[in-house]
């Protein structure tokens, strides 16, 4: 395997941009439309928690700087994002939506400062139990966050709510840091699993917007011509049927009439 410590850091570095400008389109989209539909809330809330997990694994793994910044501007905005569902989602005030972020942020912050230092020293003694389950469990999140997004793409049968510029970059920062791990020398098995798999999950939402979203936009003006179409004709159906139920009475109280008035000329 080629080593190159060179490669290894312009990559990593290219993917912390990637994921660190990831999540920007995503908050702009709410900000810009104020609503979440179609938005798992759970899925930036794992993200967040995931963050911190992934930033002890890579901080104890001694990963390259690149690659420890990441885990933590990734939970950040994740967390920021959270937020935004609190409060254009759940209708609570800006100051207690800010409130939550900031409670969440130094909560995952104090939890990976502490297990720093409570693996670090084990992981130095040759234990790498406690380490690879840190890697394990961040990995487990990640995949597993995006479980209720497929469910708001499989309830609407389109990709809305979440951005898919947000998700396209967010696959490419994954290609750069597993390619930052090929040239590291020791490939990282657990750090390129999570990459990759954020790779695929994201390929999969990405595809559904591309092969989803089309058939919606047809689908809408048909479902709108023919919601147009069948009521207007339901309803003249019905108001013809009662204008000859109309003429029909008056004609018969017509007859009925001339009856009367030629029995009383008799």
């Amino acid at each position: 395997m080629v080593v190159s410590h060179a490669a290894e850091n312009v990559l990593g570095t290219m993917g912390t941009i990637c994921w660190t400008i990831q999540l920007l389109p995503q908050l702009w989209h709410t900000y810009r439309t104020k609503s979440v539909e179609g938005l798992s809330k759970w899925l930036m809330l794992t993200w967040g928690i995931a963050g911190s997990f992934l930033g002890v694994y890579s901080v104890v793994q001694g990963l390259s700087i690149p690659l420890i910044l990441q885990p933590q501007l990734f939970g950040i905005l994740c967390l920021v994002s959270w937020a935004q569902w609190q409060y254009y989602g759940n209708g609570r005030s800006r100051v207690a939506a800010i409130a939550m972020f900031v409670g969440a942020v130094a909560l995952f912050a104090g939890f990976e400062v502490g297990m720093i230092f409570a693996v670090k020293p084990s992981y130095n003694a040759g234990n790498l139990a406690p380490v690879l389950f840190l890697g394990v469990l961040s990995a487990t999140l990640i995949a597993g966050a995006l479980l209720p997004q497929y469910y708001e793409i499989y309830k609407y049968k389109e990709v809305i709510g979440i951005s898919v510029p947000f998700m396209t970059v967010d696959l490419s920062g994954g290609v750069f840091n597993v390619l930052s791990l090929v040239f590291k020398g020791e490939f990282d098995v657990l750090a390129g699993t999570t990459y990759a798999l954020v790779v695929v999950l994201d390929g999969v939402v990405v595809l559904c917007a591309l092969v989803l979203n089309p058939l919606a936009r047809r689908r809408r003006p048909r479902l709108a011509a023919a919601e147009g179409g069948l009521l207007p004709s339901e309803t003249a159906t019905i108001h013809n049927s009662n204008d000859i139920q109309q003429t029909m009475t008056g004609d018969k109280k017509a007859v009925e009439e001339k009856r009367d008035i030629e029995q009383g000329s008799a």
